[in-house]
């Protein structure tokens, strides 16, 4: 770090008591006992038990894990989607002071190989239906002690190959609930998540306890979250620990609902469960809620959801997506920004702030939407030039988009020699900005992905999102590919509703009130869909290499 931390005078408060996230869940089952957690069953129905219920389940678990001899600083993993169990686990493990692994299902058998062995997991859980993923990883020679198969069925009905496997609900007959939890330093890991870029082998990034706590209670008050709120977990538990969500859900004493394994493809389930167990927080990203919004137009009767809180990452929420939900439903698109590095929240965009709700129209307050939105508490951010100098917050100016805080990392593990990452004691993100005199972030593109053109920069994330506001565009992605005379140029990437082509004209259109003419993009492809990384977010390495000779200039 580059800063002096100046002490004063000796204070009497308990400094010395630990922020953990054990203090959590015992809090959350303390006060609210009865309140509930709604999970998917194995056989695709819906069941329900209590806070109490599932801290019994986790002090067993507990037990389970120092059995078979898991201690201090031991990473364990986990393979599972957001499940019951995977809940349970998400403080069991965490809670004797060994460290969760979370493995990201999405990566590649190789990837993922990789990061149990860097990680150094002494064990791995695997639910049932991910026995061939774990069967993958032990045939790359994982240097794992033992597998833990997660299944409400019997061990003799489970066929698998892989060796040293415990059946985790035998275990947990067997185990006390009788648990006399340590005091963990805050310091140590409560997680770890490994980035999943394109280039390069996955990085660790080691959540401490101290950075899930503070980060809950500054999410939960950004949110406003309560115990009257109910809280579905969508975005992958294996991932980032689903935004912190259920830490923070924990921490509001809100209902808990867990819905297993979904496709992306049919998110009926959600919609339907949301509508049965009034949800009031989920988080997601848009190519999740695009078809949920899809299916919502298509019934007869339109859901009420005038209180949720619909949580976007990954990219920038079409307007029209955000239009679509509140004049369907009510429902609120919070748009946020953050990445694996940051726990993630770096910013949410609620409610519009007091001073400027009287003060704009309503044109302009859907145009604020767009923005990443204000700095959660705690949170510092800078935007910077090329050579670290800060940038004017006006609106204007565009820079790199540097953070520090409590929950964003200082390192990555076991990885000393990645300083490049870093500026001044701030992570540098390699995303491109602006903050308004108002304090609101707006994201404008990765540093990698802005296309620079005659000396100017074009900004692809604004352009993509204007291209989706045509009614029959579903996905658009733009990237700069090289030209002989302006050095890069635009192509926009469409997949269209219908499958059809659009004329040239149309799309131009819809960009010539945000674009001048020379930014506008010459070559428009119409493609069945866009290739995406193992998180969902657009692969602008693979579809610039496919792309770079269209304008003779391909490197």
């Amino acid at each position: 770090m580059t800063y002096d931390i100046v002490k004063g005078l000796p204070s009497t408060h308990g400094d010395h008591y630990q922020l953990n996230t054990t203090t959590l869940i015992r809090h959350a089952v303390r006060t609210h006992p009865g309140q509930e957690i709604v999970f998917r069953t194995a056989g695709g129905g819906w069941d329900r038990y209590t806070y109490l219920d599932a801290y019994t389940r986790v002090c067993k678990a507990a037990d389970v894990l120092r059995g078979l001899g898991v201690g201090p600083a031991d990473v364990v993993g986990i393979l599972d989607w957001n499940s019951r169990r995977h809940f349970e686990l998400y403080w069991a493990i965490p809670g004797i002071a060994a460290a969760m692994l979370q493995m990201n299902l999405r990566l590649s058998a190789e990837d993922l190989a990789y990061v149990v062995d860097h990680s150094e997991a002494r064990f791995v859980l695997v639910d049932e239906t991910l026995l061939p993923v774990a069967e993958a990883l032990a045939a790359q020679g994982v240097g794992v002690e033992g597998w833990i198969i997660m299944s409400d069925r019997p061990m003799s009905e489970i066929t698998t190959t892989l060796r040293d496997v415990h059946h985790f609900e035998d275990l947990m007959a067997a185990a006390s609930a009788d648990m006399d939890w340590p005091m963990i330093d805050e310091t140590s890991t409560y997680s770890a998540c490994y980035t999943t870029g394109t280039t390069g082998r996955p990085k660790g990034v080691y959540y401490s306890h101290r950075g899930m706590y503070l980060h809950a209670m500054a999410q939960a008050a950004t949110l406003s979250m309560t115990s009257d709120d109910a809280v579905m977990l969508i975005t992958p538990m294996f991932h980032g620990q689903s935004w912190g969500l259920p830490q923070s859900g924990v921490y509001s004493a809100a209902k808990i609902v867990l819905p297993g394994r979904y496709l992306a493809e049919d998110t009926s389930v959600l919609v339907e469960e949301m509508i049965a167990e009034q949800v009031t927080i989920a988080n997601g990203a848009p190519a999740i809620f695009e078809p949920m919004l899809a299916y919502i137009a298509g019934l007869d009767t339109k859901p009420d959801f005038r209180r949720t809180r619909l949580l976007s990452g990954a990219t920038e929420p079409p307007l029209s997506m955000m239009r679509g939900f509140h004049e369907l439903t009510g429902a609120d698109i919070v748009h946020g920004y953050g990445a694996t590095e940051t726990t993630p929240a770096v910013t949410w965009n609620g409610p519009v702030k007091p001073g400027l709700r009287d003060t704009i129209t309503e044109d302009e307050k859907w145009d604020l939407k767009r923005f990443q939105g204000l700095p959660v508490v705690g949170v510092d951010i800078r935007i910077v030039d090329g050579e670290g100098n800060d940038l004017p917050h006006d609106g204007v100016a565009q820079g790199e988009i540097l953070v520090r805080g409590p929950w964003i990392i200082e390192g990555y593990h076991k990885l000393p020699d990645d300083g490049d990452r870093f500026h001044e004691g701030y992570w540098r993100s390699g995303d491109v900005g602006r903050i308004d005199e108002h304090g609101y972030l707006k994201l404008t593109d990765r540093i990698k992905d802005v296309i620079k053109s005659g000396g100017e920069w074009i900004s692809s994330i604004d352009m993509e999102n204007a291209i989706v506001g045509h009614p029959k565009v579903r996905e658009a992605a733009v990237i700069g590919v090289p030209h002989p005379k302006w050095q890069e140029r635009p192509v926009a990437l469409v997949v269209t509703v219908d499958g059809e082509e659009l004329p040239i004209a149309e799309i131009h259109g819809v960009l010539a009130s945000s674009f001048a003419k020379w930014q506008l993009p010459q070559t428009i492809l119409f493609v069945d869909e866009l290739p995406r990384t193992s998180v969902g977010k657009l692969d602008k390495k693979t579809m610039r290499a496919r792309h770079a000779g269209i304008y003779g200039g391909g490197r």
